[in-house]
């Protein structure tokens, strides 16, 4: 007879973790194993990476979770393997094989000059095996029940792109874009371009606006620490918000402030603000300044900010 499974007891856990998912896990796995880690009461993360591919990806704790949207909208920067003369049905490793060609010589001239073309603002086809929906209804759902379904294509960015030979027949692919740009596809049409179609087999998120794989911890390594040192690897809540000028206002401001008042000062006019308390200096929550205003945005609660304060020492970010 199985021993009874001992309950995990829950508790407010504030900060962003920056993980670097392993293959084989989705975002949200990899998500529930931390919480469960950290005994976490509320996380999130801040937009999906495949099961087939690892790297960056920053997961939100109590009240960093209000802030998460600001990393589902940051800029990704990518490595991938793209292998040429195979197209898939899933457009990467996991598809079935659904055309094959030939490949043509691939030189680093012809490497760079598609390299420029795909370089820059693009219309791009969300792929049929995607989280995207469409009435209601995940794309890939449609796709498992052998169904295609008309999708629009979307503005994207490619900020920056580079392609090299790993051999005849593989690229490798490195890609800083702009949010809602499907890397598959990308290497779809780059195959297509080339003339023989292609899949990628390999994906890494090696960045995430300003958050970097250098700065990340492997799930494996957190299972390892004592609690303390999980604890440790938390970023403070400020950490998702490099681009907020900050504004520090002291007592009955303060408060006033938190409690959803606007507050005047000589402030210039500014749409992204920070907004801390001081003694001890704690973060409050978001606003924007216009006509020396400061208008809340986005606001930690009371409770969260006491819950913060007598967390465990968070490192700056």
């Amino acid at each position: 007879m199985n021993a009874p499974r001992t309950r995990v007891q829950r508790r407010p856990v504030h900060g962003v973790l920056l993980l670097d998912k392993p293959l084989g896990l989705s975002s949200n796995q990899a998500l529930q194993k931390c919480k469960w880690l950290l005994r976490a009461e509320k996380a999130g993360h801040t937009g999906t990476l495949d099961p087939l591919a690892s790297g960056v990806l920053p997961l939100c704790f109590g009240a960093a979770t209000k802030f998460s949207q600001l990393q589902l909208d940051a800029d990704k920067t990518y490595e991938a393997t793209v292998r040429l003369g195979v197209k898939t049905s899933t457009g990467d490793a996991e598809g079935q094989v659904v055309a094959e060609r030939d490949v043509p010589a691939i030189t680093p001239e012809l490497l760079a000059g598609v390299a420029r073309q795909f370089t820059g603002p693009l219309r791009q086809v969300p792929p049929m095996h995607s989280a995207l929906k469409k009435d209601g209804k995940a794309l890939y759902e449609y796709a498992r029940a052998g169904e295609e379904v008309e999708r629009e294509a979307r503005d994207v960015v490619i900020h920056s792109l580079a392609l090299s030979a790993i051999d005849a027949r593989t690229l490798r692919l490195a890609a800083t874009v702009s949010k809602g740009t499907y890397i598959r596809t990308l290497g779809e049409d780059i195959g297509e371009a080339l003339g023989c179609g292609g899949h990628l087999t390999a994906l890494r998120r090696t960045a995430t606006g300003q958050f970097d794989v250098s700065q990340c911890v492997t799930l494996d390594t957190l299972e390892a620490m004592p609690e303390p040192e999980r604890l440790a690897r938390l970023l403070p809540t400020e950490a998702l918000l490099p681009a907020h000028d900050p504004v520090t206002l002291r007592g009955d401001e303060a408060a006033r402030f938190l409690s959803g008042l606007r507050r005047r000062g000589a402030w210039p006019d500014a749409g992204q603000v920070a907004v801390f308390g001081d003694a001890p200096r704690s973060l409050l929550g978001t606003a924007h300044v216009k006509a020396g205003e400061l208008i809340p945005s986005r606001l930690l609660s009371p409770i969260e900010i006491q819950q913060i304060l007598g967390q465990t020492e968070l490192p700056t970010p």
